[in-house]
């Protein structure tokens, strides 16, 4: 009888958040032995109508819950959801976007392997979303290797699923507004050797909408988390 929570982000996707909660519903549905089990998607001061959409879809879905917080980017927004999720008390904190990239049919497979990892993390051995993306991730991983000296073969794939008590272990590590979560999440689950494990998953090119995030904004947040690696580092 455990308590699921699917934690999502969103901002500004009026064109992908309807279809991403009717693909995902069904998940929810399925795992809510307990009848506590809930999708949350979290409104990060969205300026389209994402939020009006999912107050329709909230009088549908008796098992959404939508949030909604001032805009702080996709990172301040994810830890948002967790804390919701460990507030409520849920046994386990699954997390995707809302841009439909991610297949939920490949849940299954990690949501099987849950006793035997305190955390799951997809693997995107493939990227739909462009070669440039994959070269960003493998320099991420580059950096954590240098810094940090753990070997990680995706850092920040949208597609994890984890015991709360984990997240509850690491997340006050982190400033509330921290830009890259599940980045230094999966950091410190390898530098502390806690039993996790990569898994591949597909990732589809974005369904609908334009990404929020271009490459002024990414070298942008790649020099400031150069900087709060560092620091972070030398806090451990």
């Amino acid at each position: 009888m455990e308590k699921l929570y699917i934690i999502i982000p969103a901002y500004n996707e009026e064109d992908n958040i309807e279809n991403t909660i009717r693909e995902w519903y069904p998940i929810i549905k399925k795992y809510n032995g307990n009848g506590l089990s809930r999708l949350v998607v979290v409104n990060d001061g969205s300026t389209d109508h994402t939020w009006k959409i999912l107050c329709q879809l909230e009088k549908q879905f008796p098992l959404l819950t939508a949030l909604k917080k001032k805009n702080g980017g996709h990172g301040s927004t994810v830890l948002y959801g967790y804390r919701h999720a460990i507030d409520k008390n849920a046994d386990y904190i699954f997390q995707t976007d809302a841009d439909g990239q991610t297949d939920p049919a490949e849940f299954d497979a990690f949501w099987e392997l849950r006793s035997e990892y305190d955390a799951i993390i997809g693997k995107r051995s493939v990227r739909g979303d462009g070669f440039s993306r994959k070269i960003i991730e493998n320099m991420v991983c580059l950096l954590l290797r240098l810094i940090f000296g753990v070997k990680i073969p995706d850092a920040n794939a949208p597609f994890r699923l984890m015991k709360t008590s984990l997240i509850k272990k690491y997340i006050k590590k982190l400033p509330r507004d921290y830009n890259l979560p599940n980045i230094m999440m999966t950091t410190y689950f390898s530098y502390y050797h806690e039993n996790i494990a990569f898994r591949e998953i597909s990732f589809k090119p974005r369904q609908g909408g334009v990404n929020s995030i271009n490459l002024r904004k990414i070298i942008k947040i790649g020099w400031k988390a150069l900087g709060d690696f560092r620091r972070l580092k030398k806090e451990m």
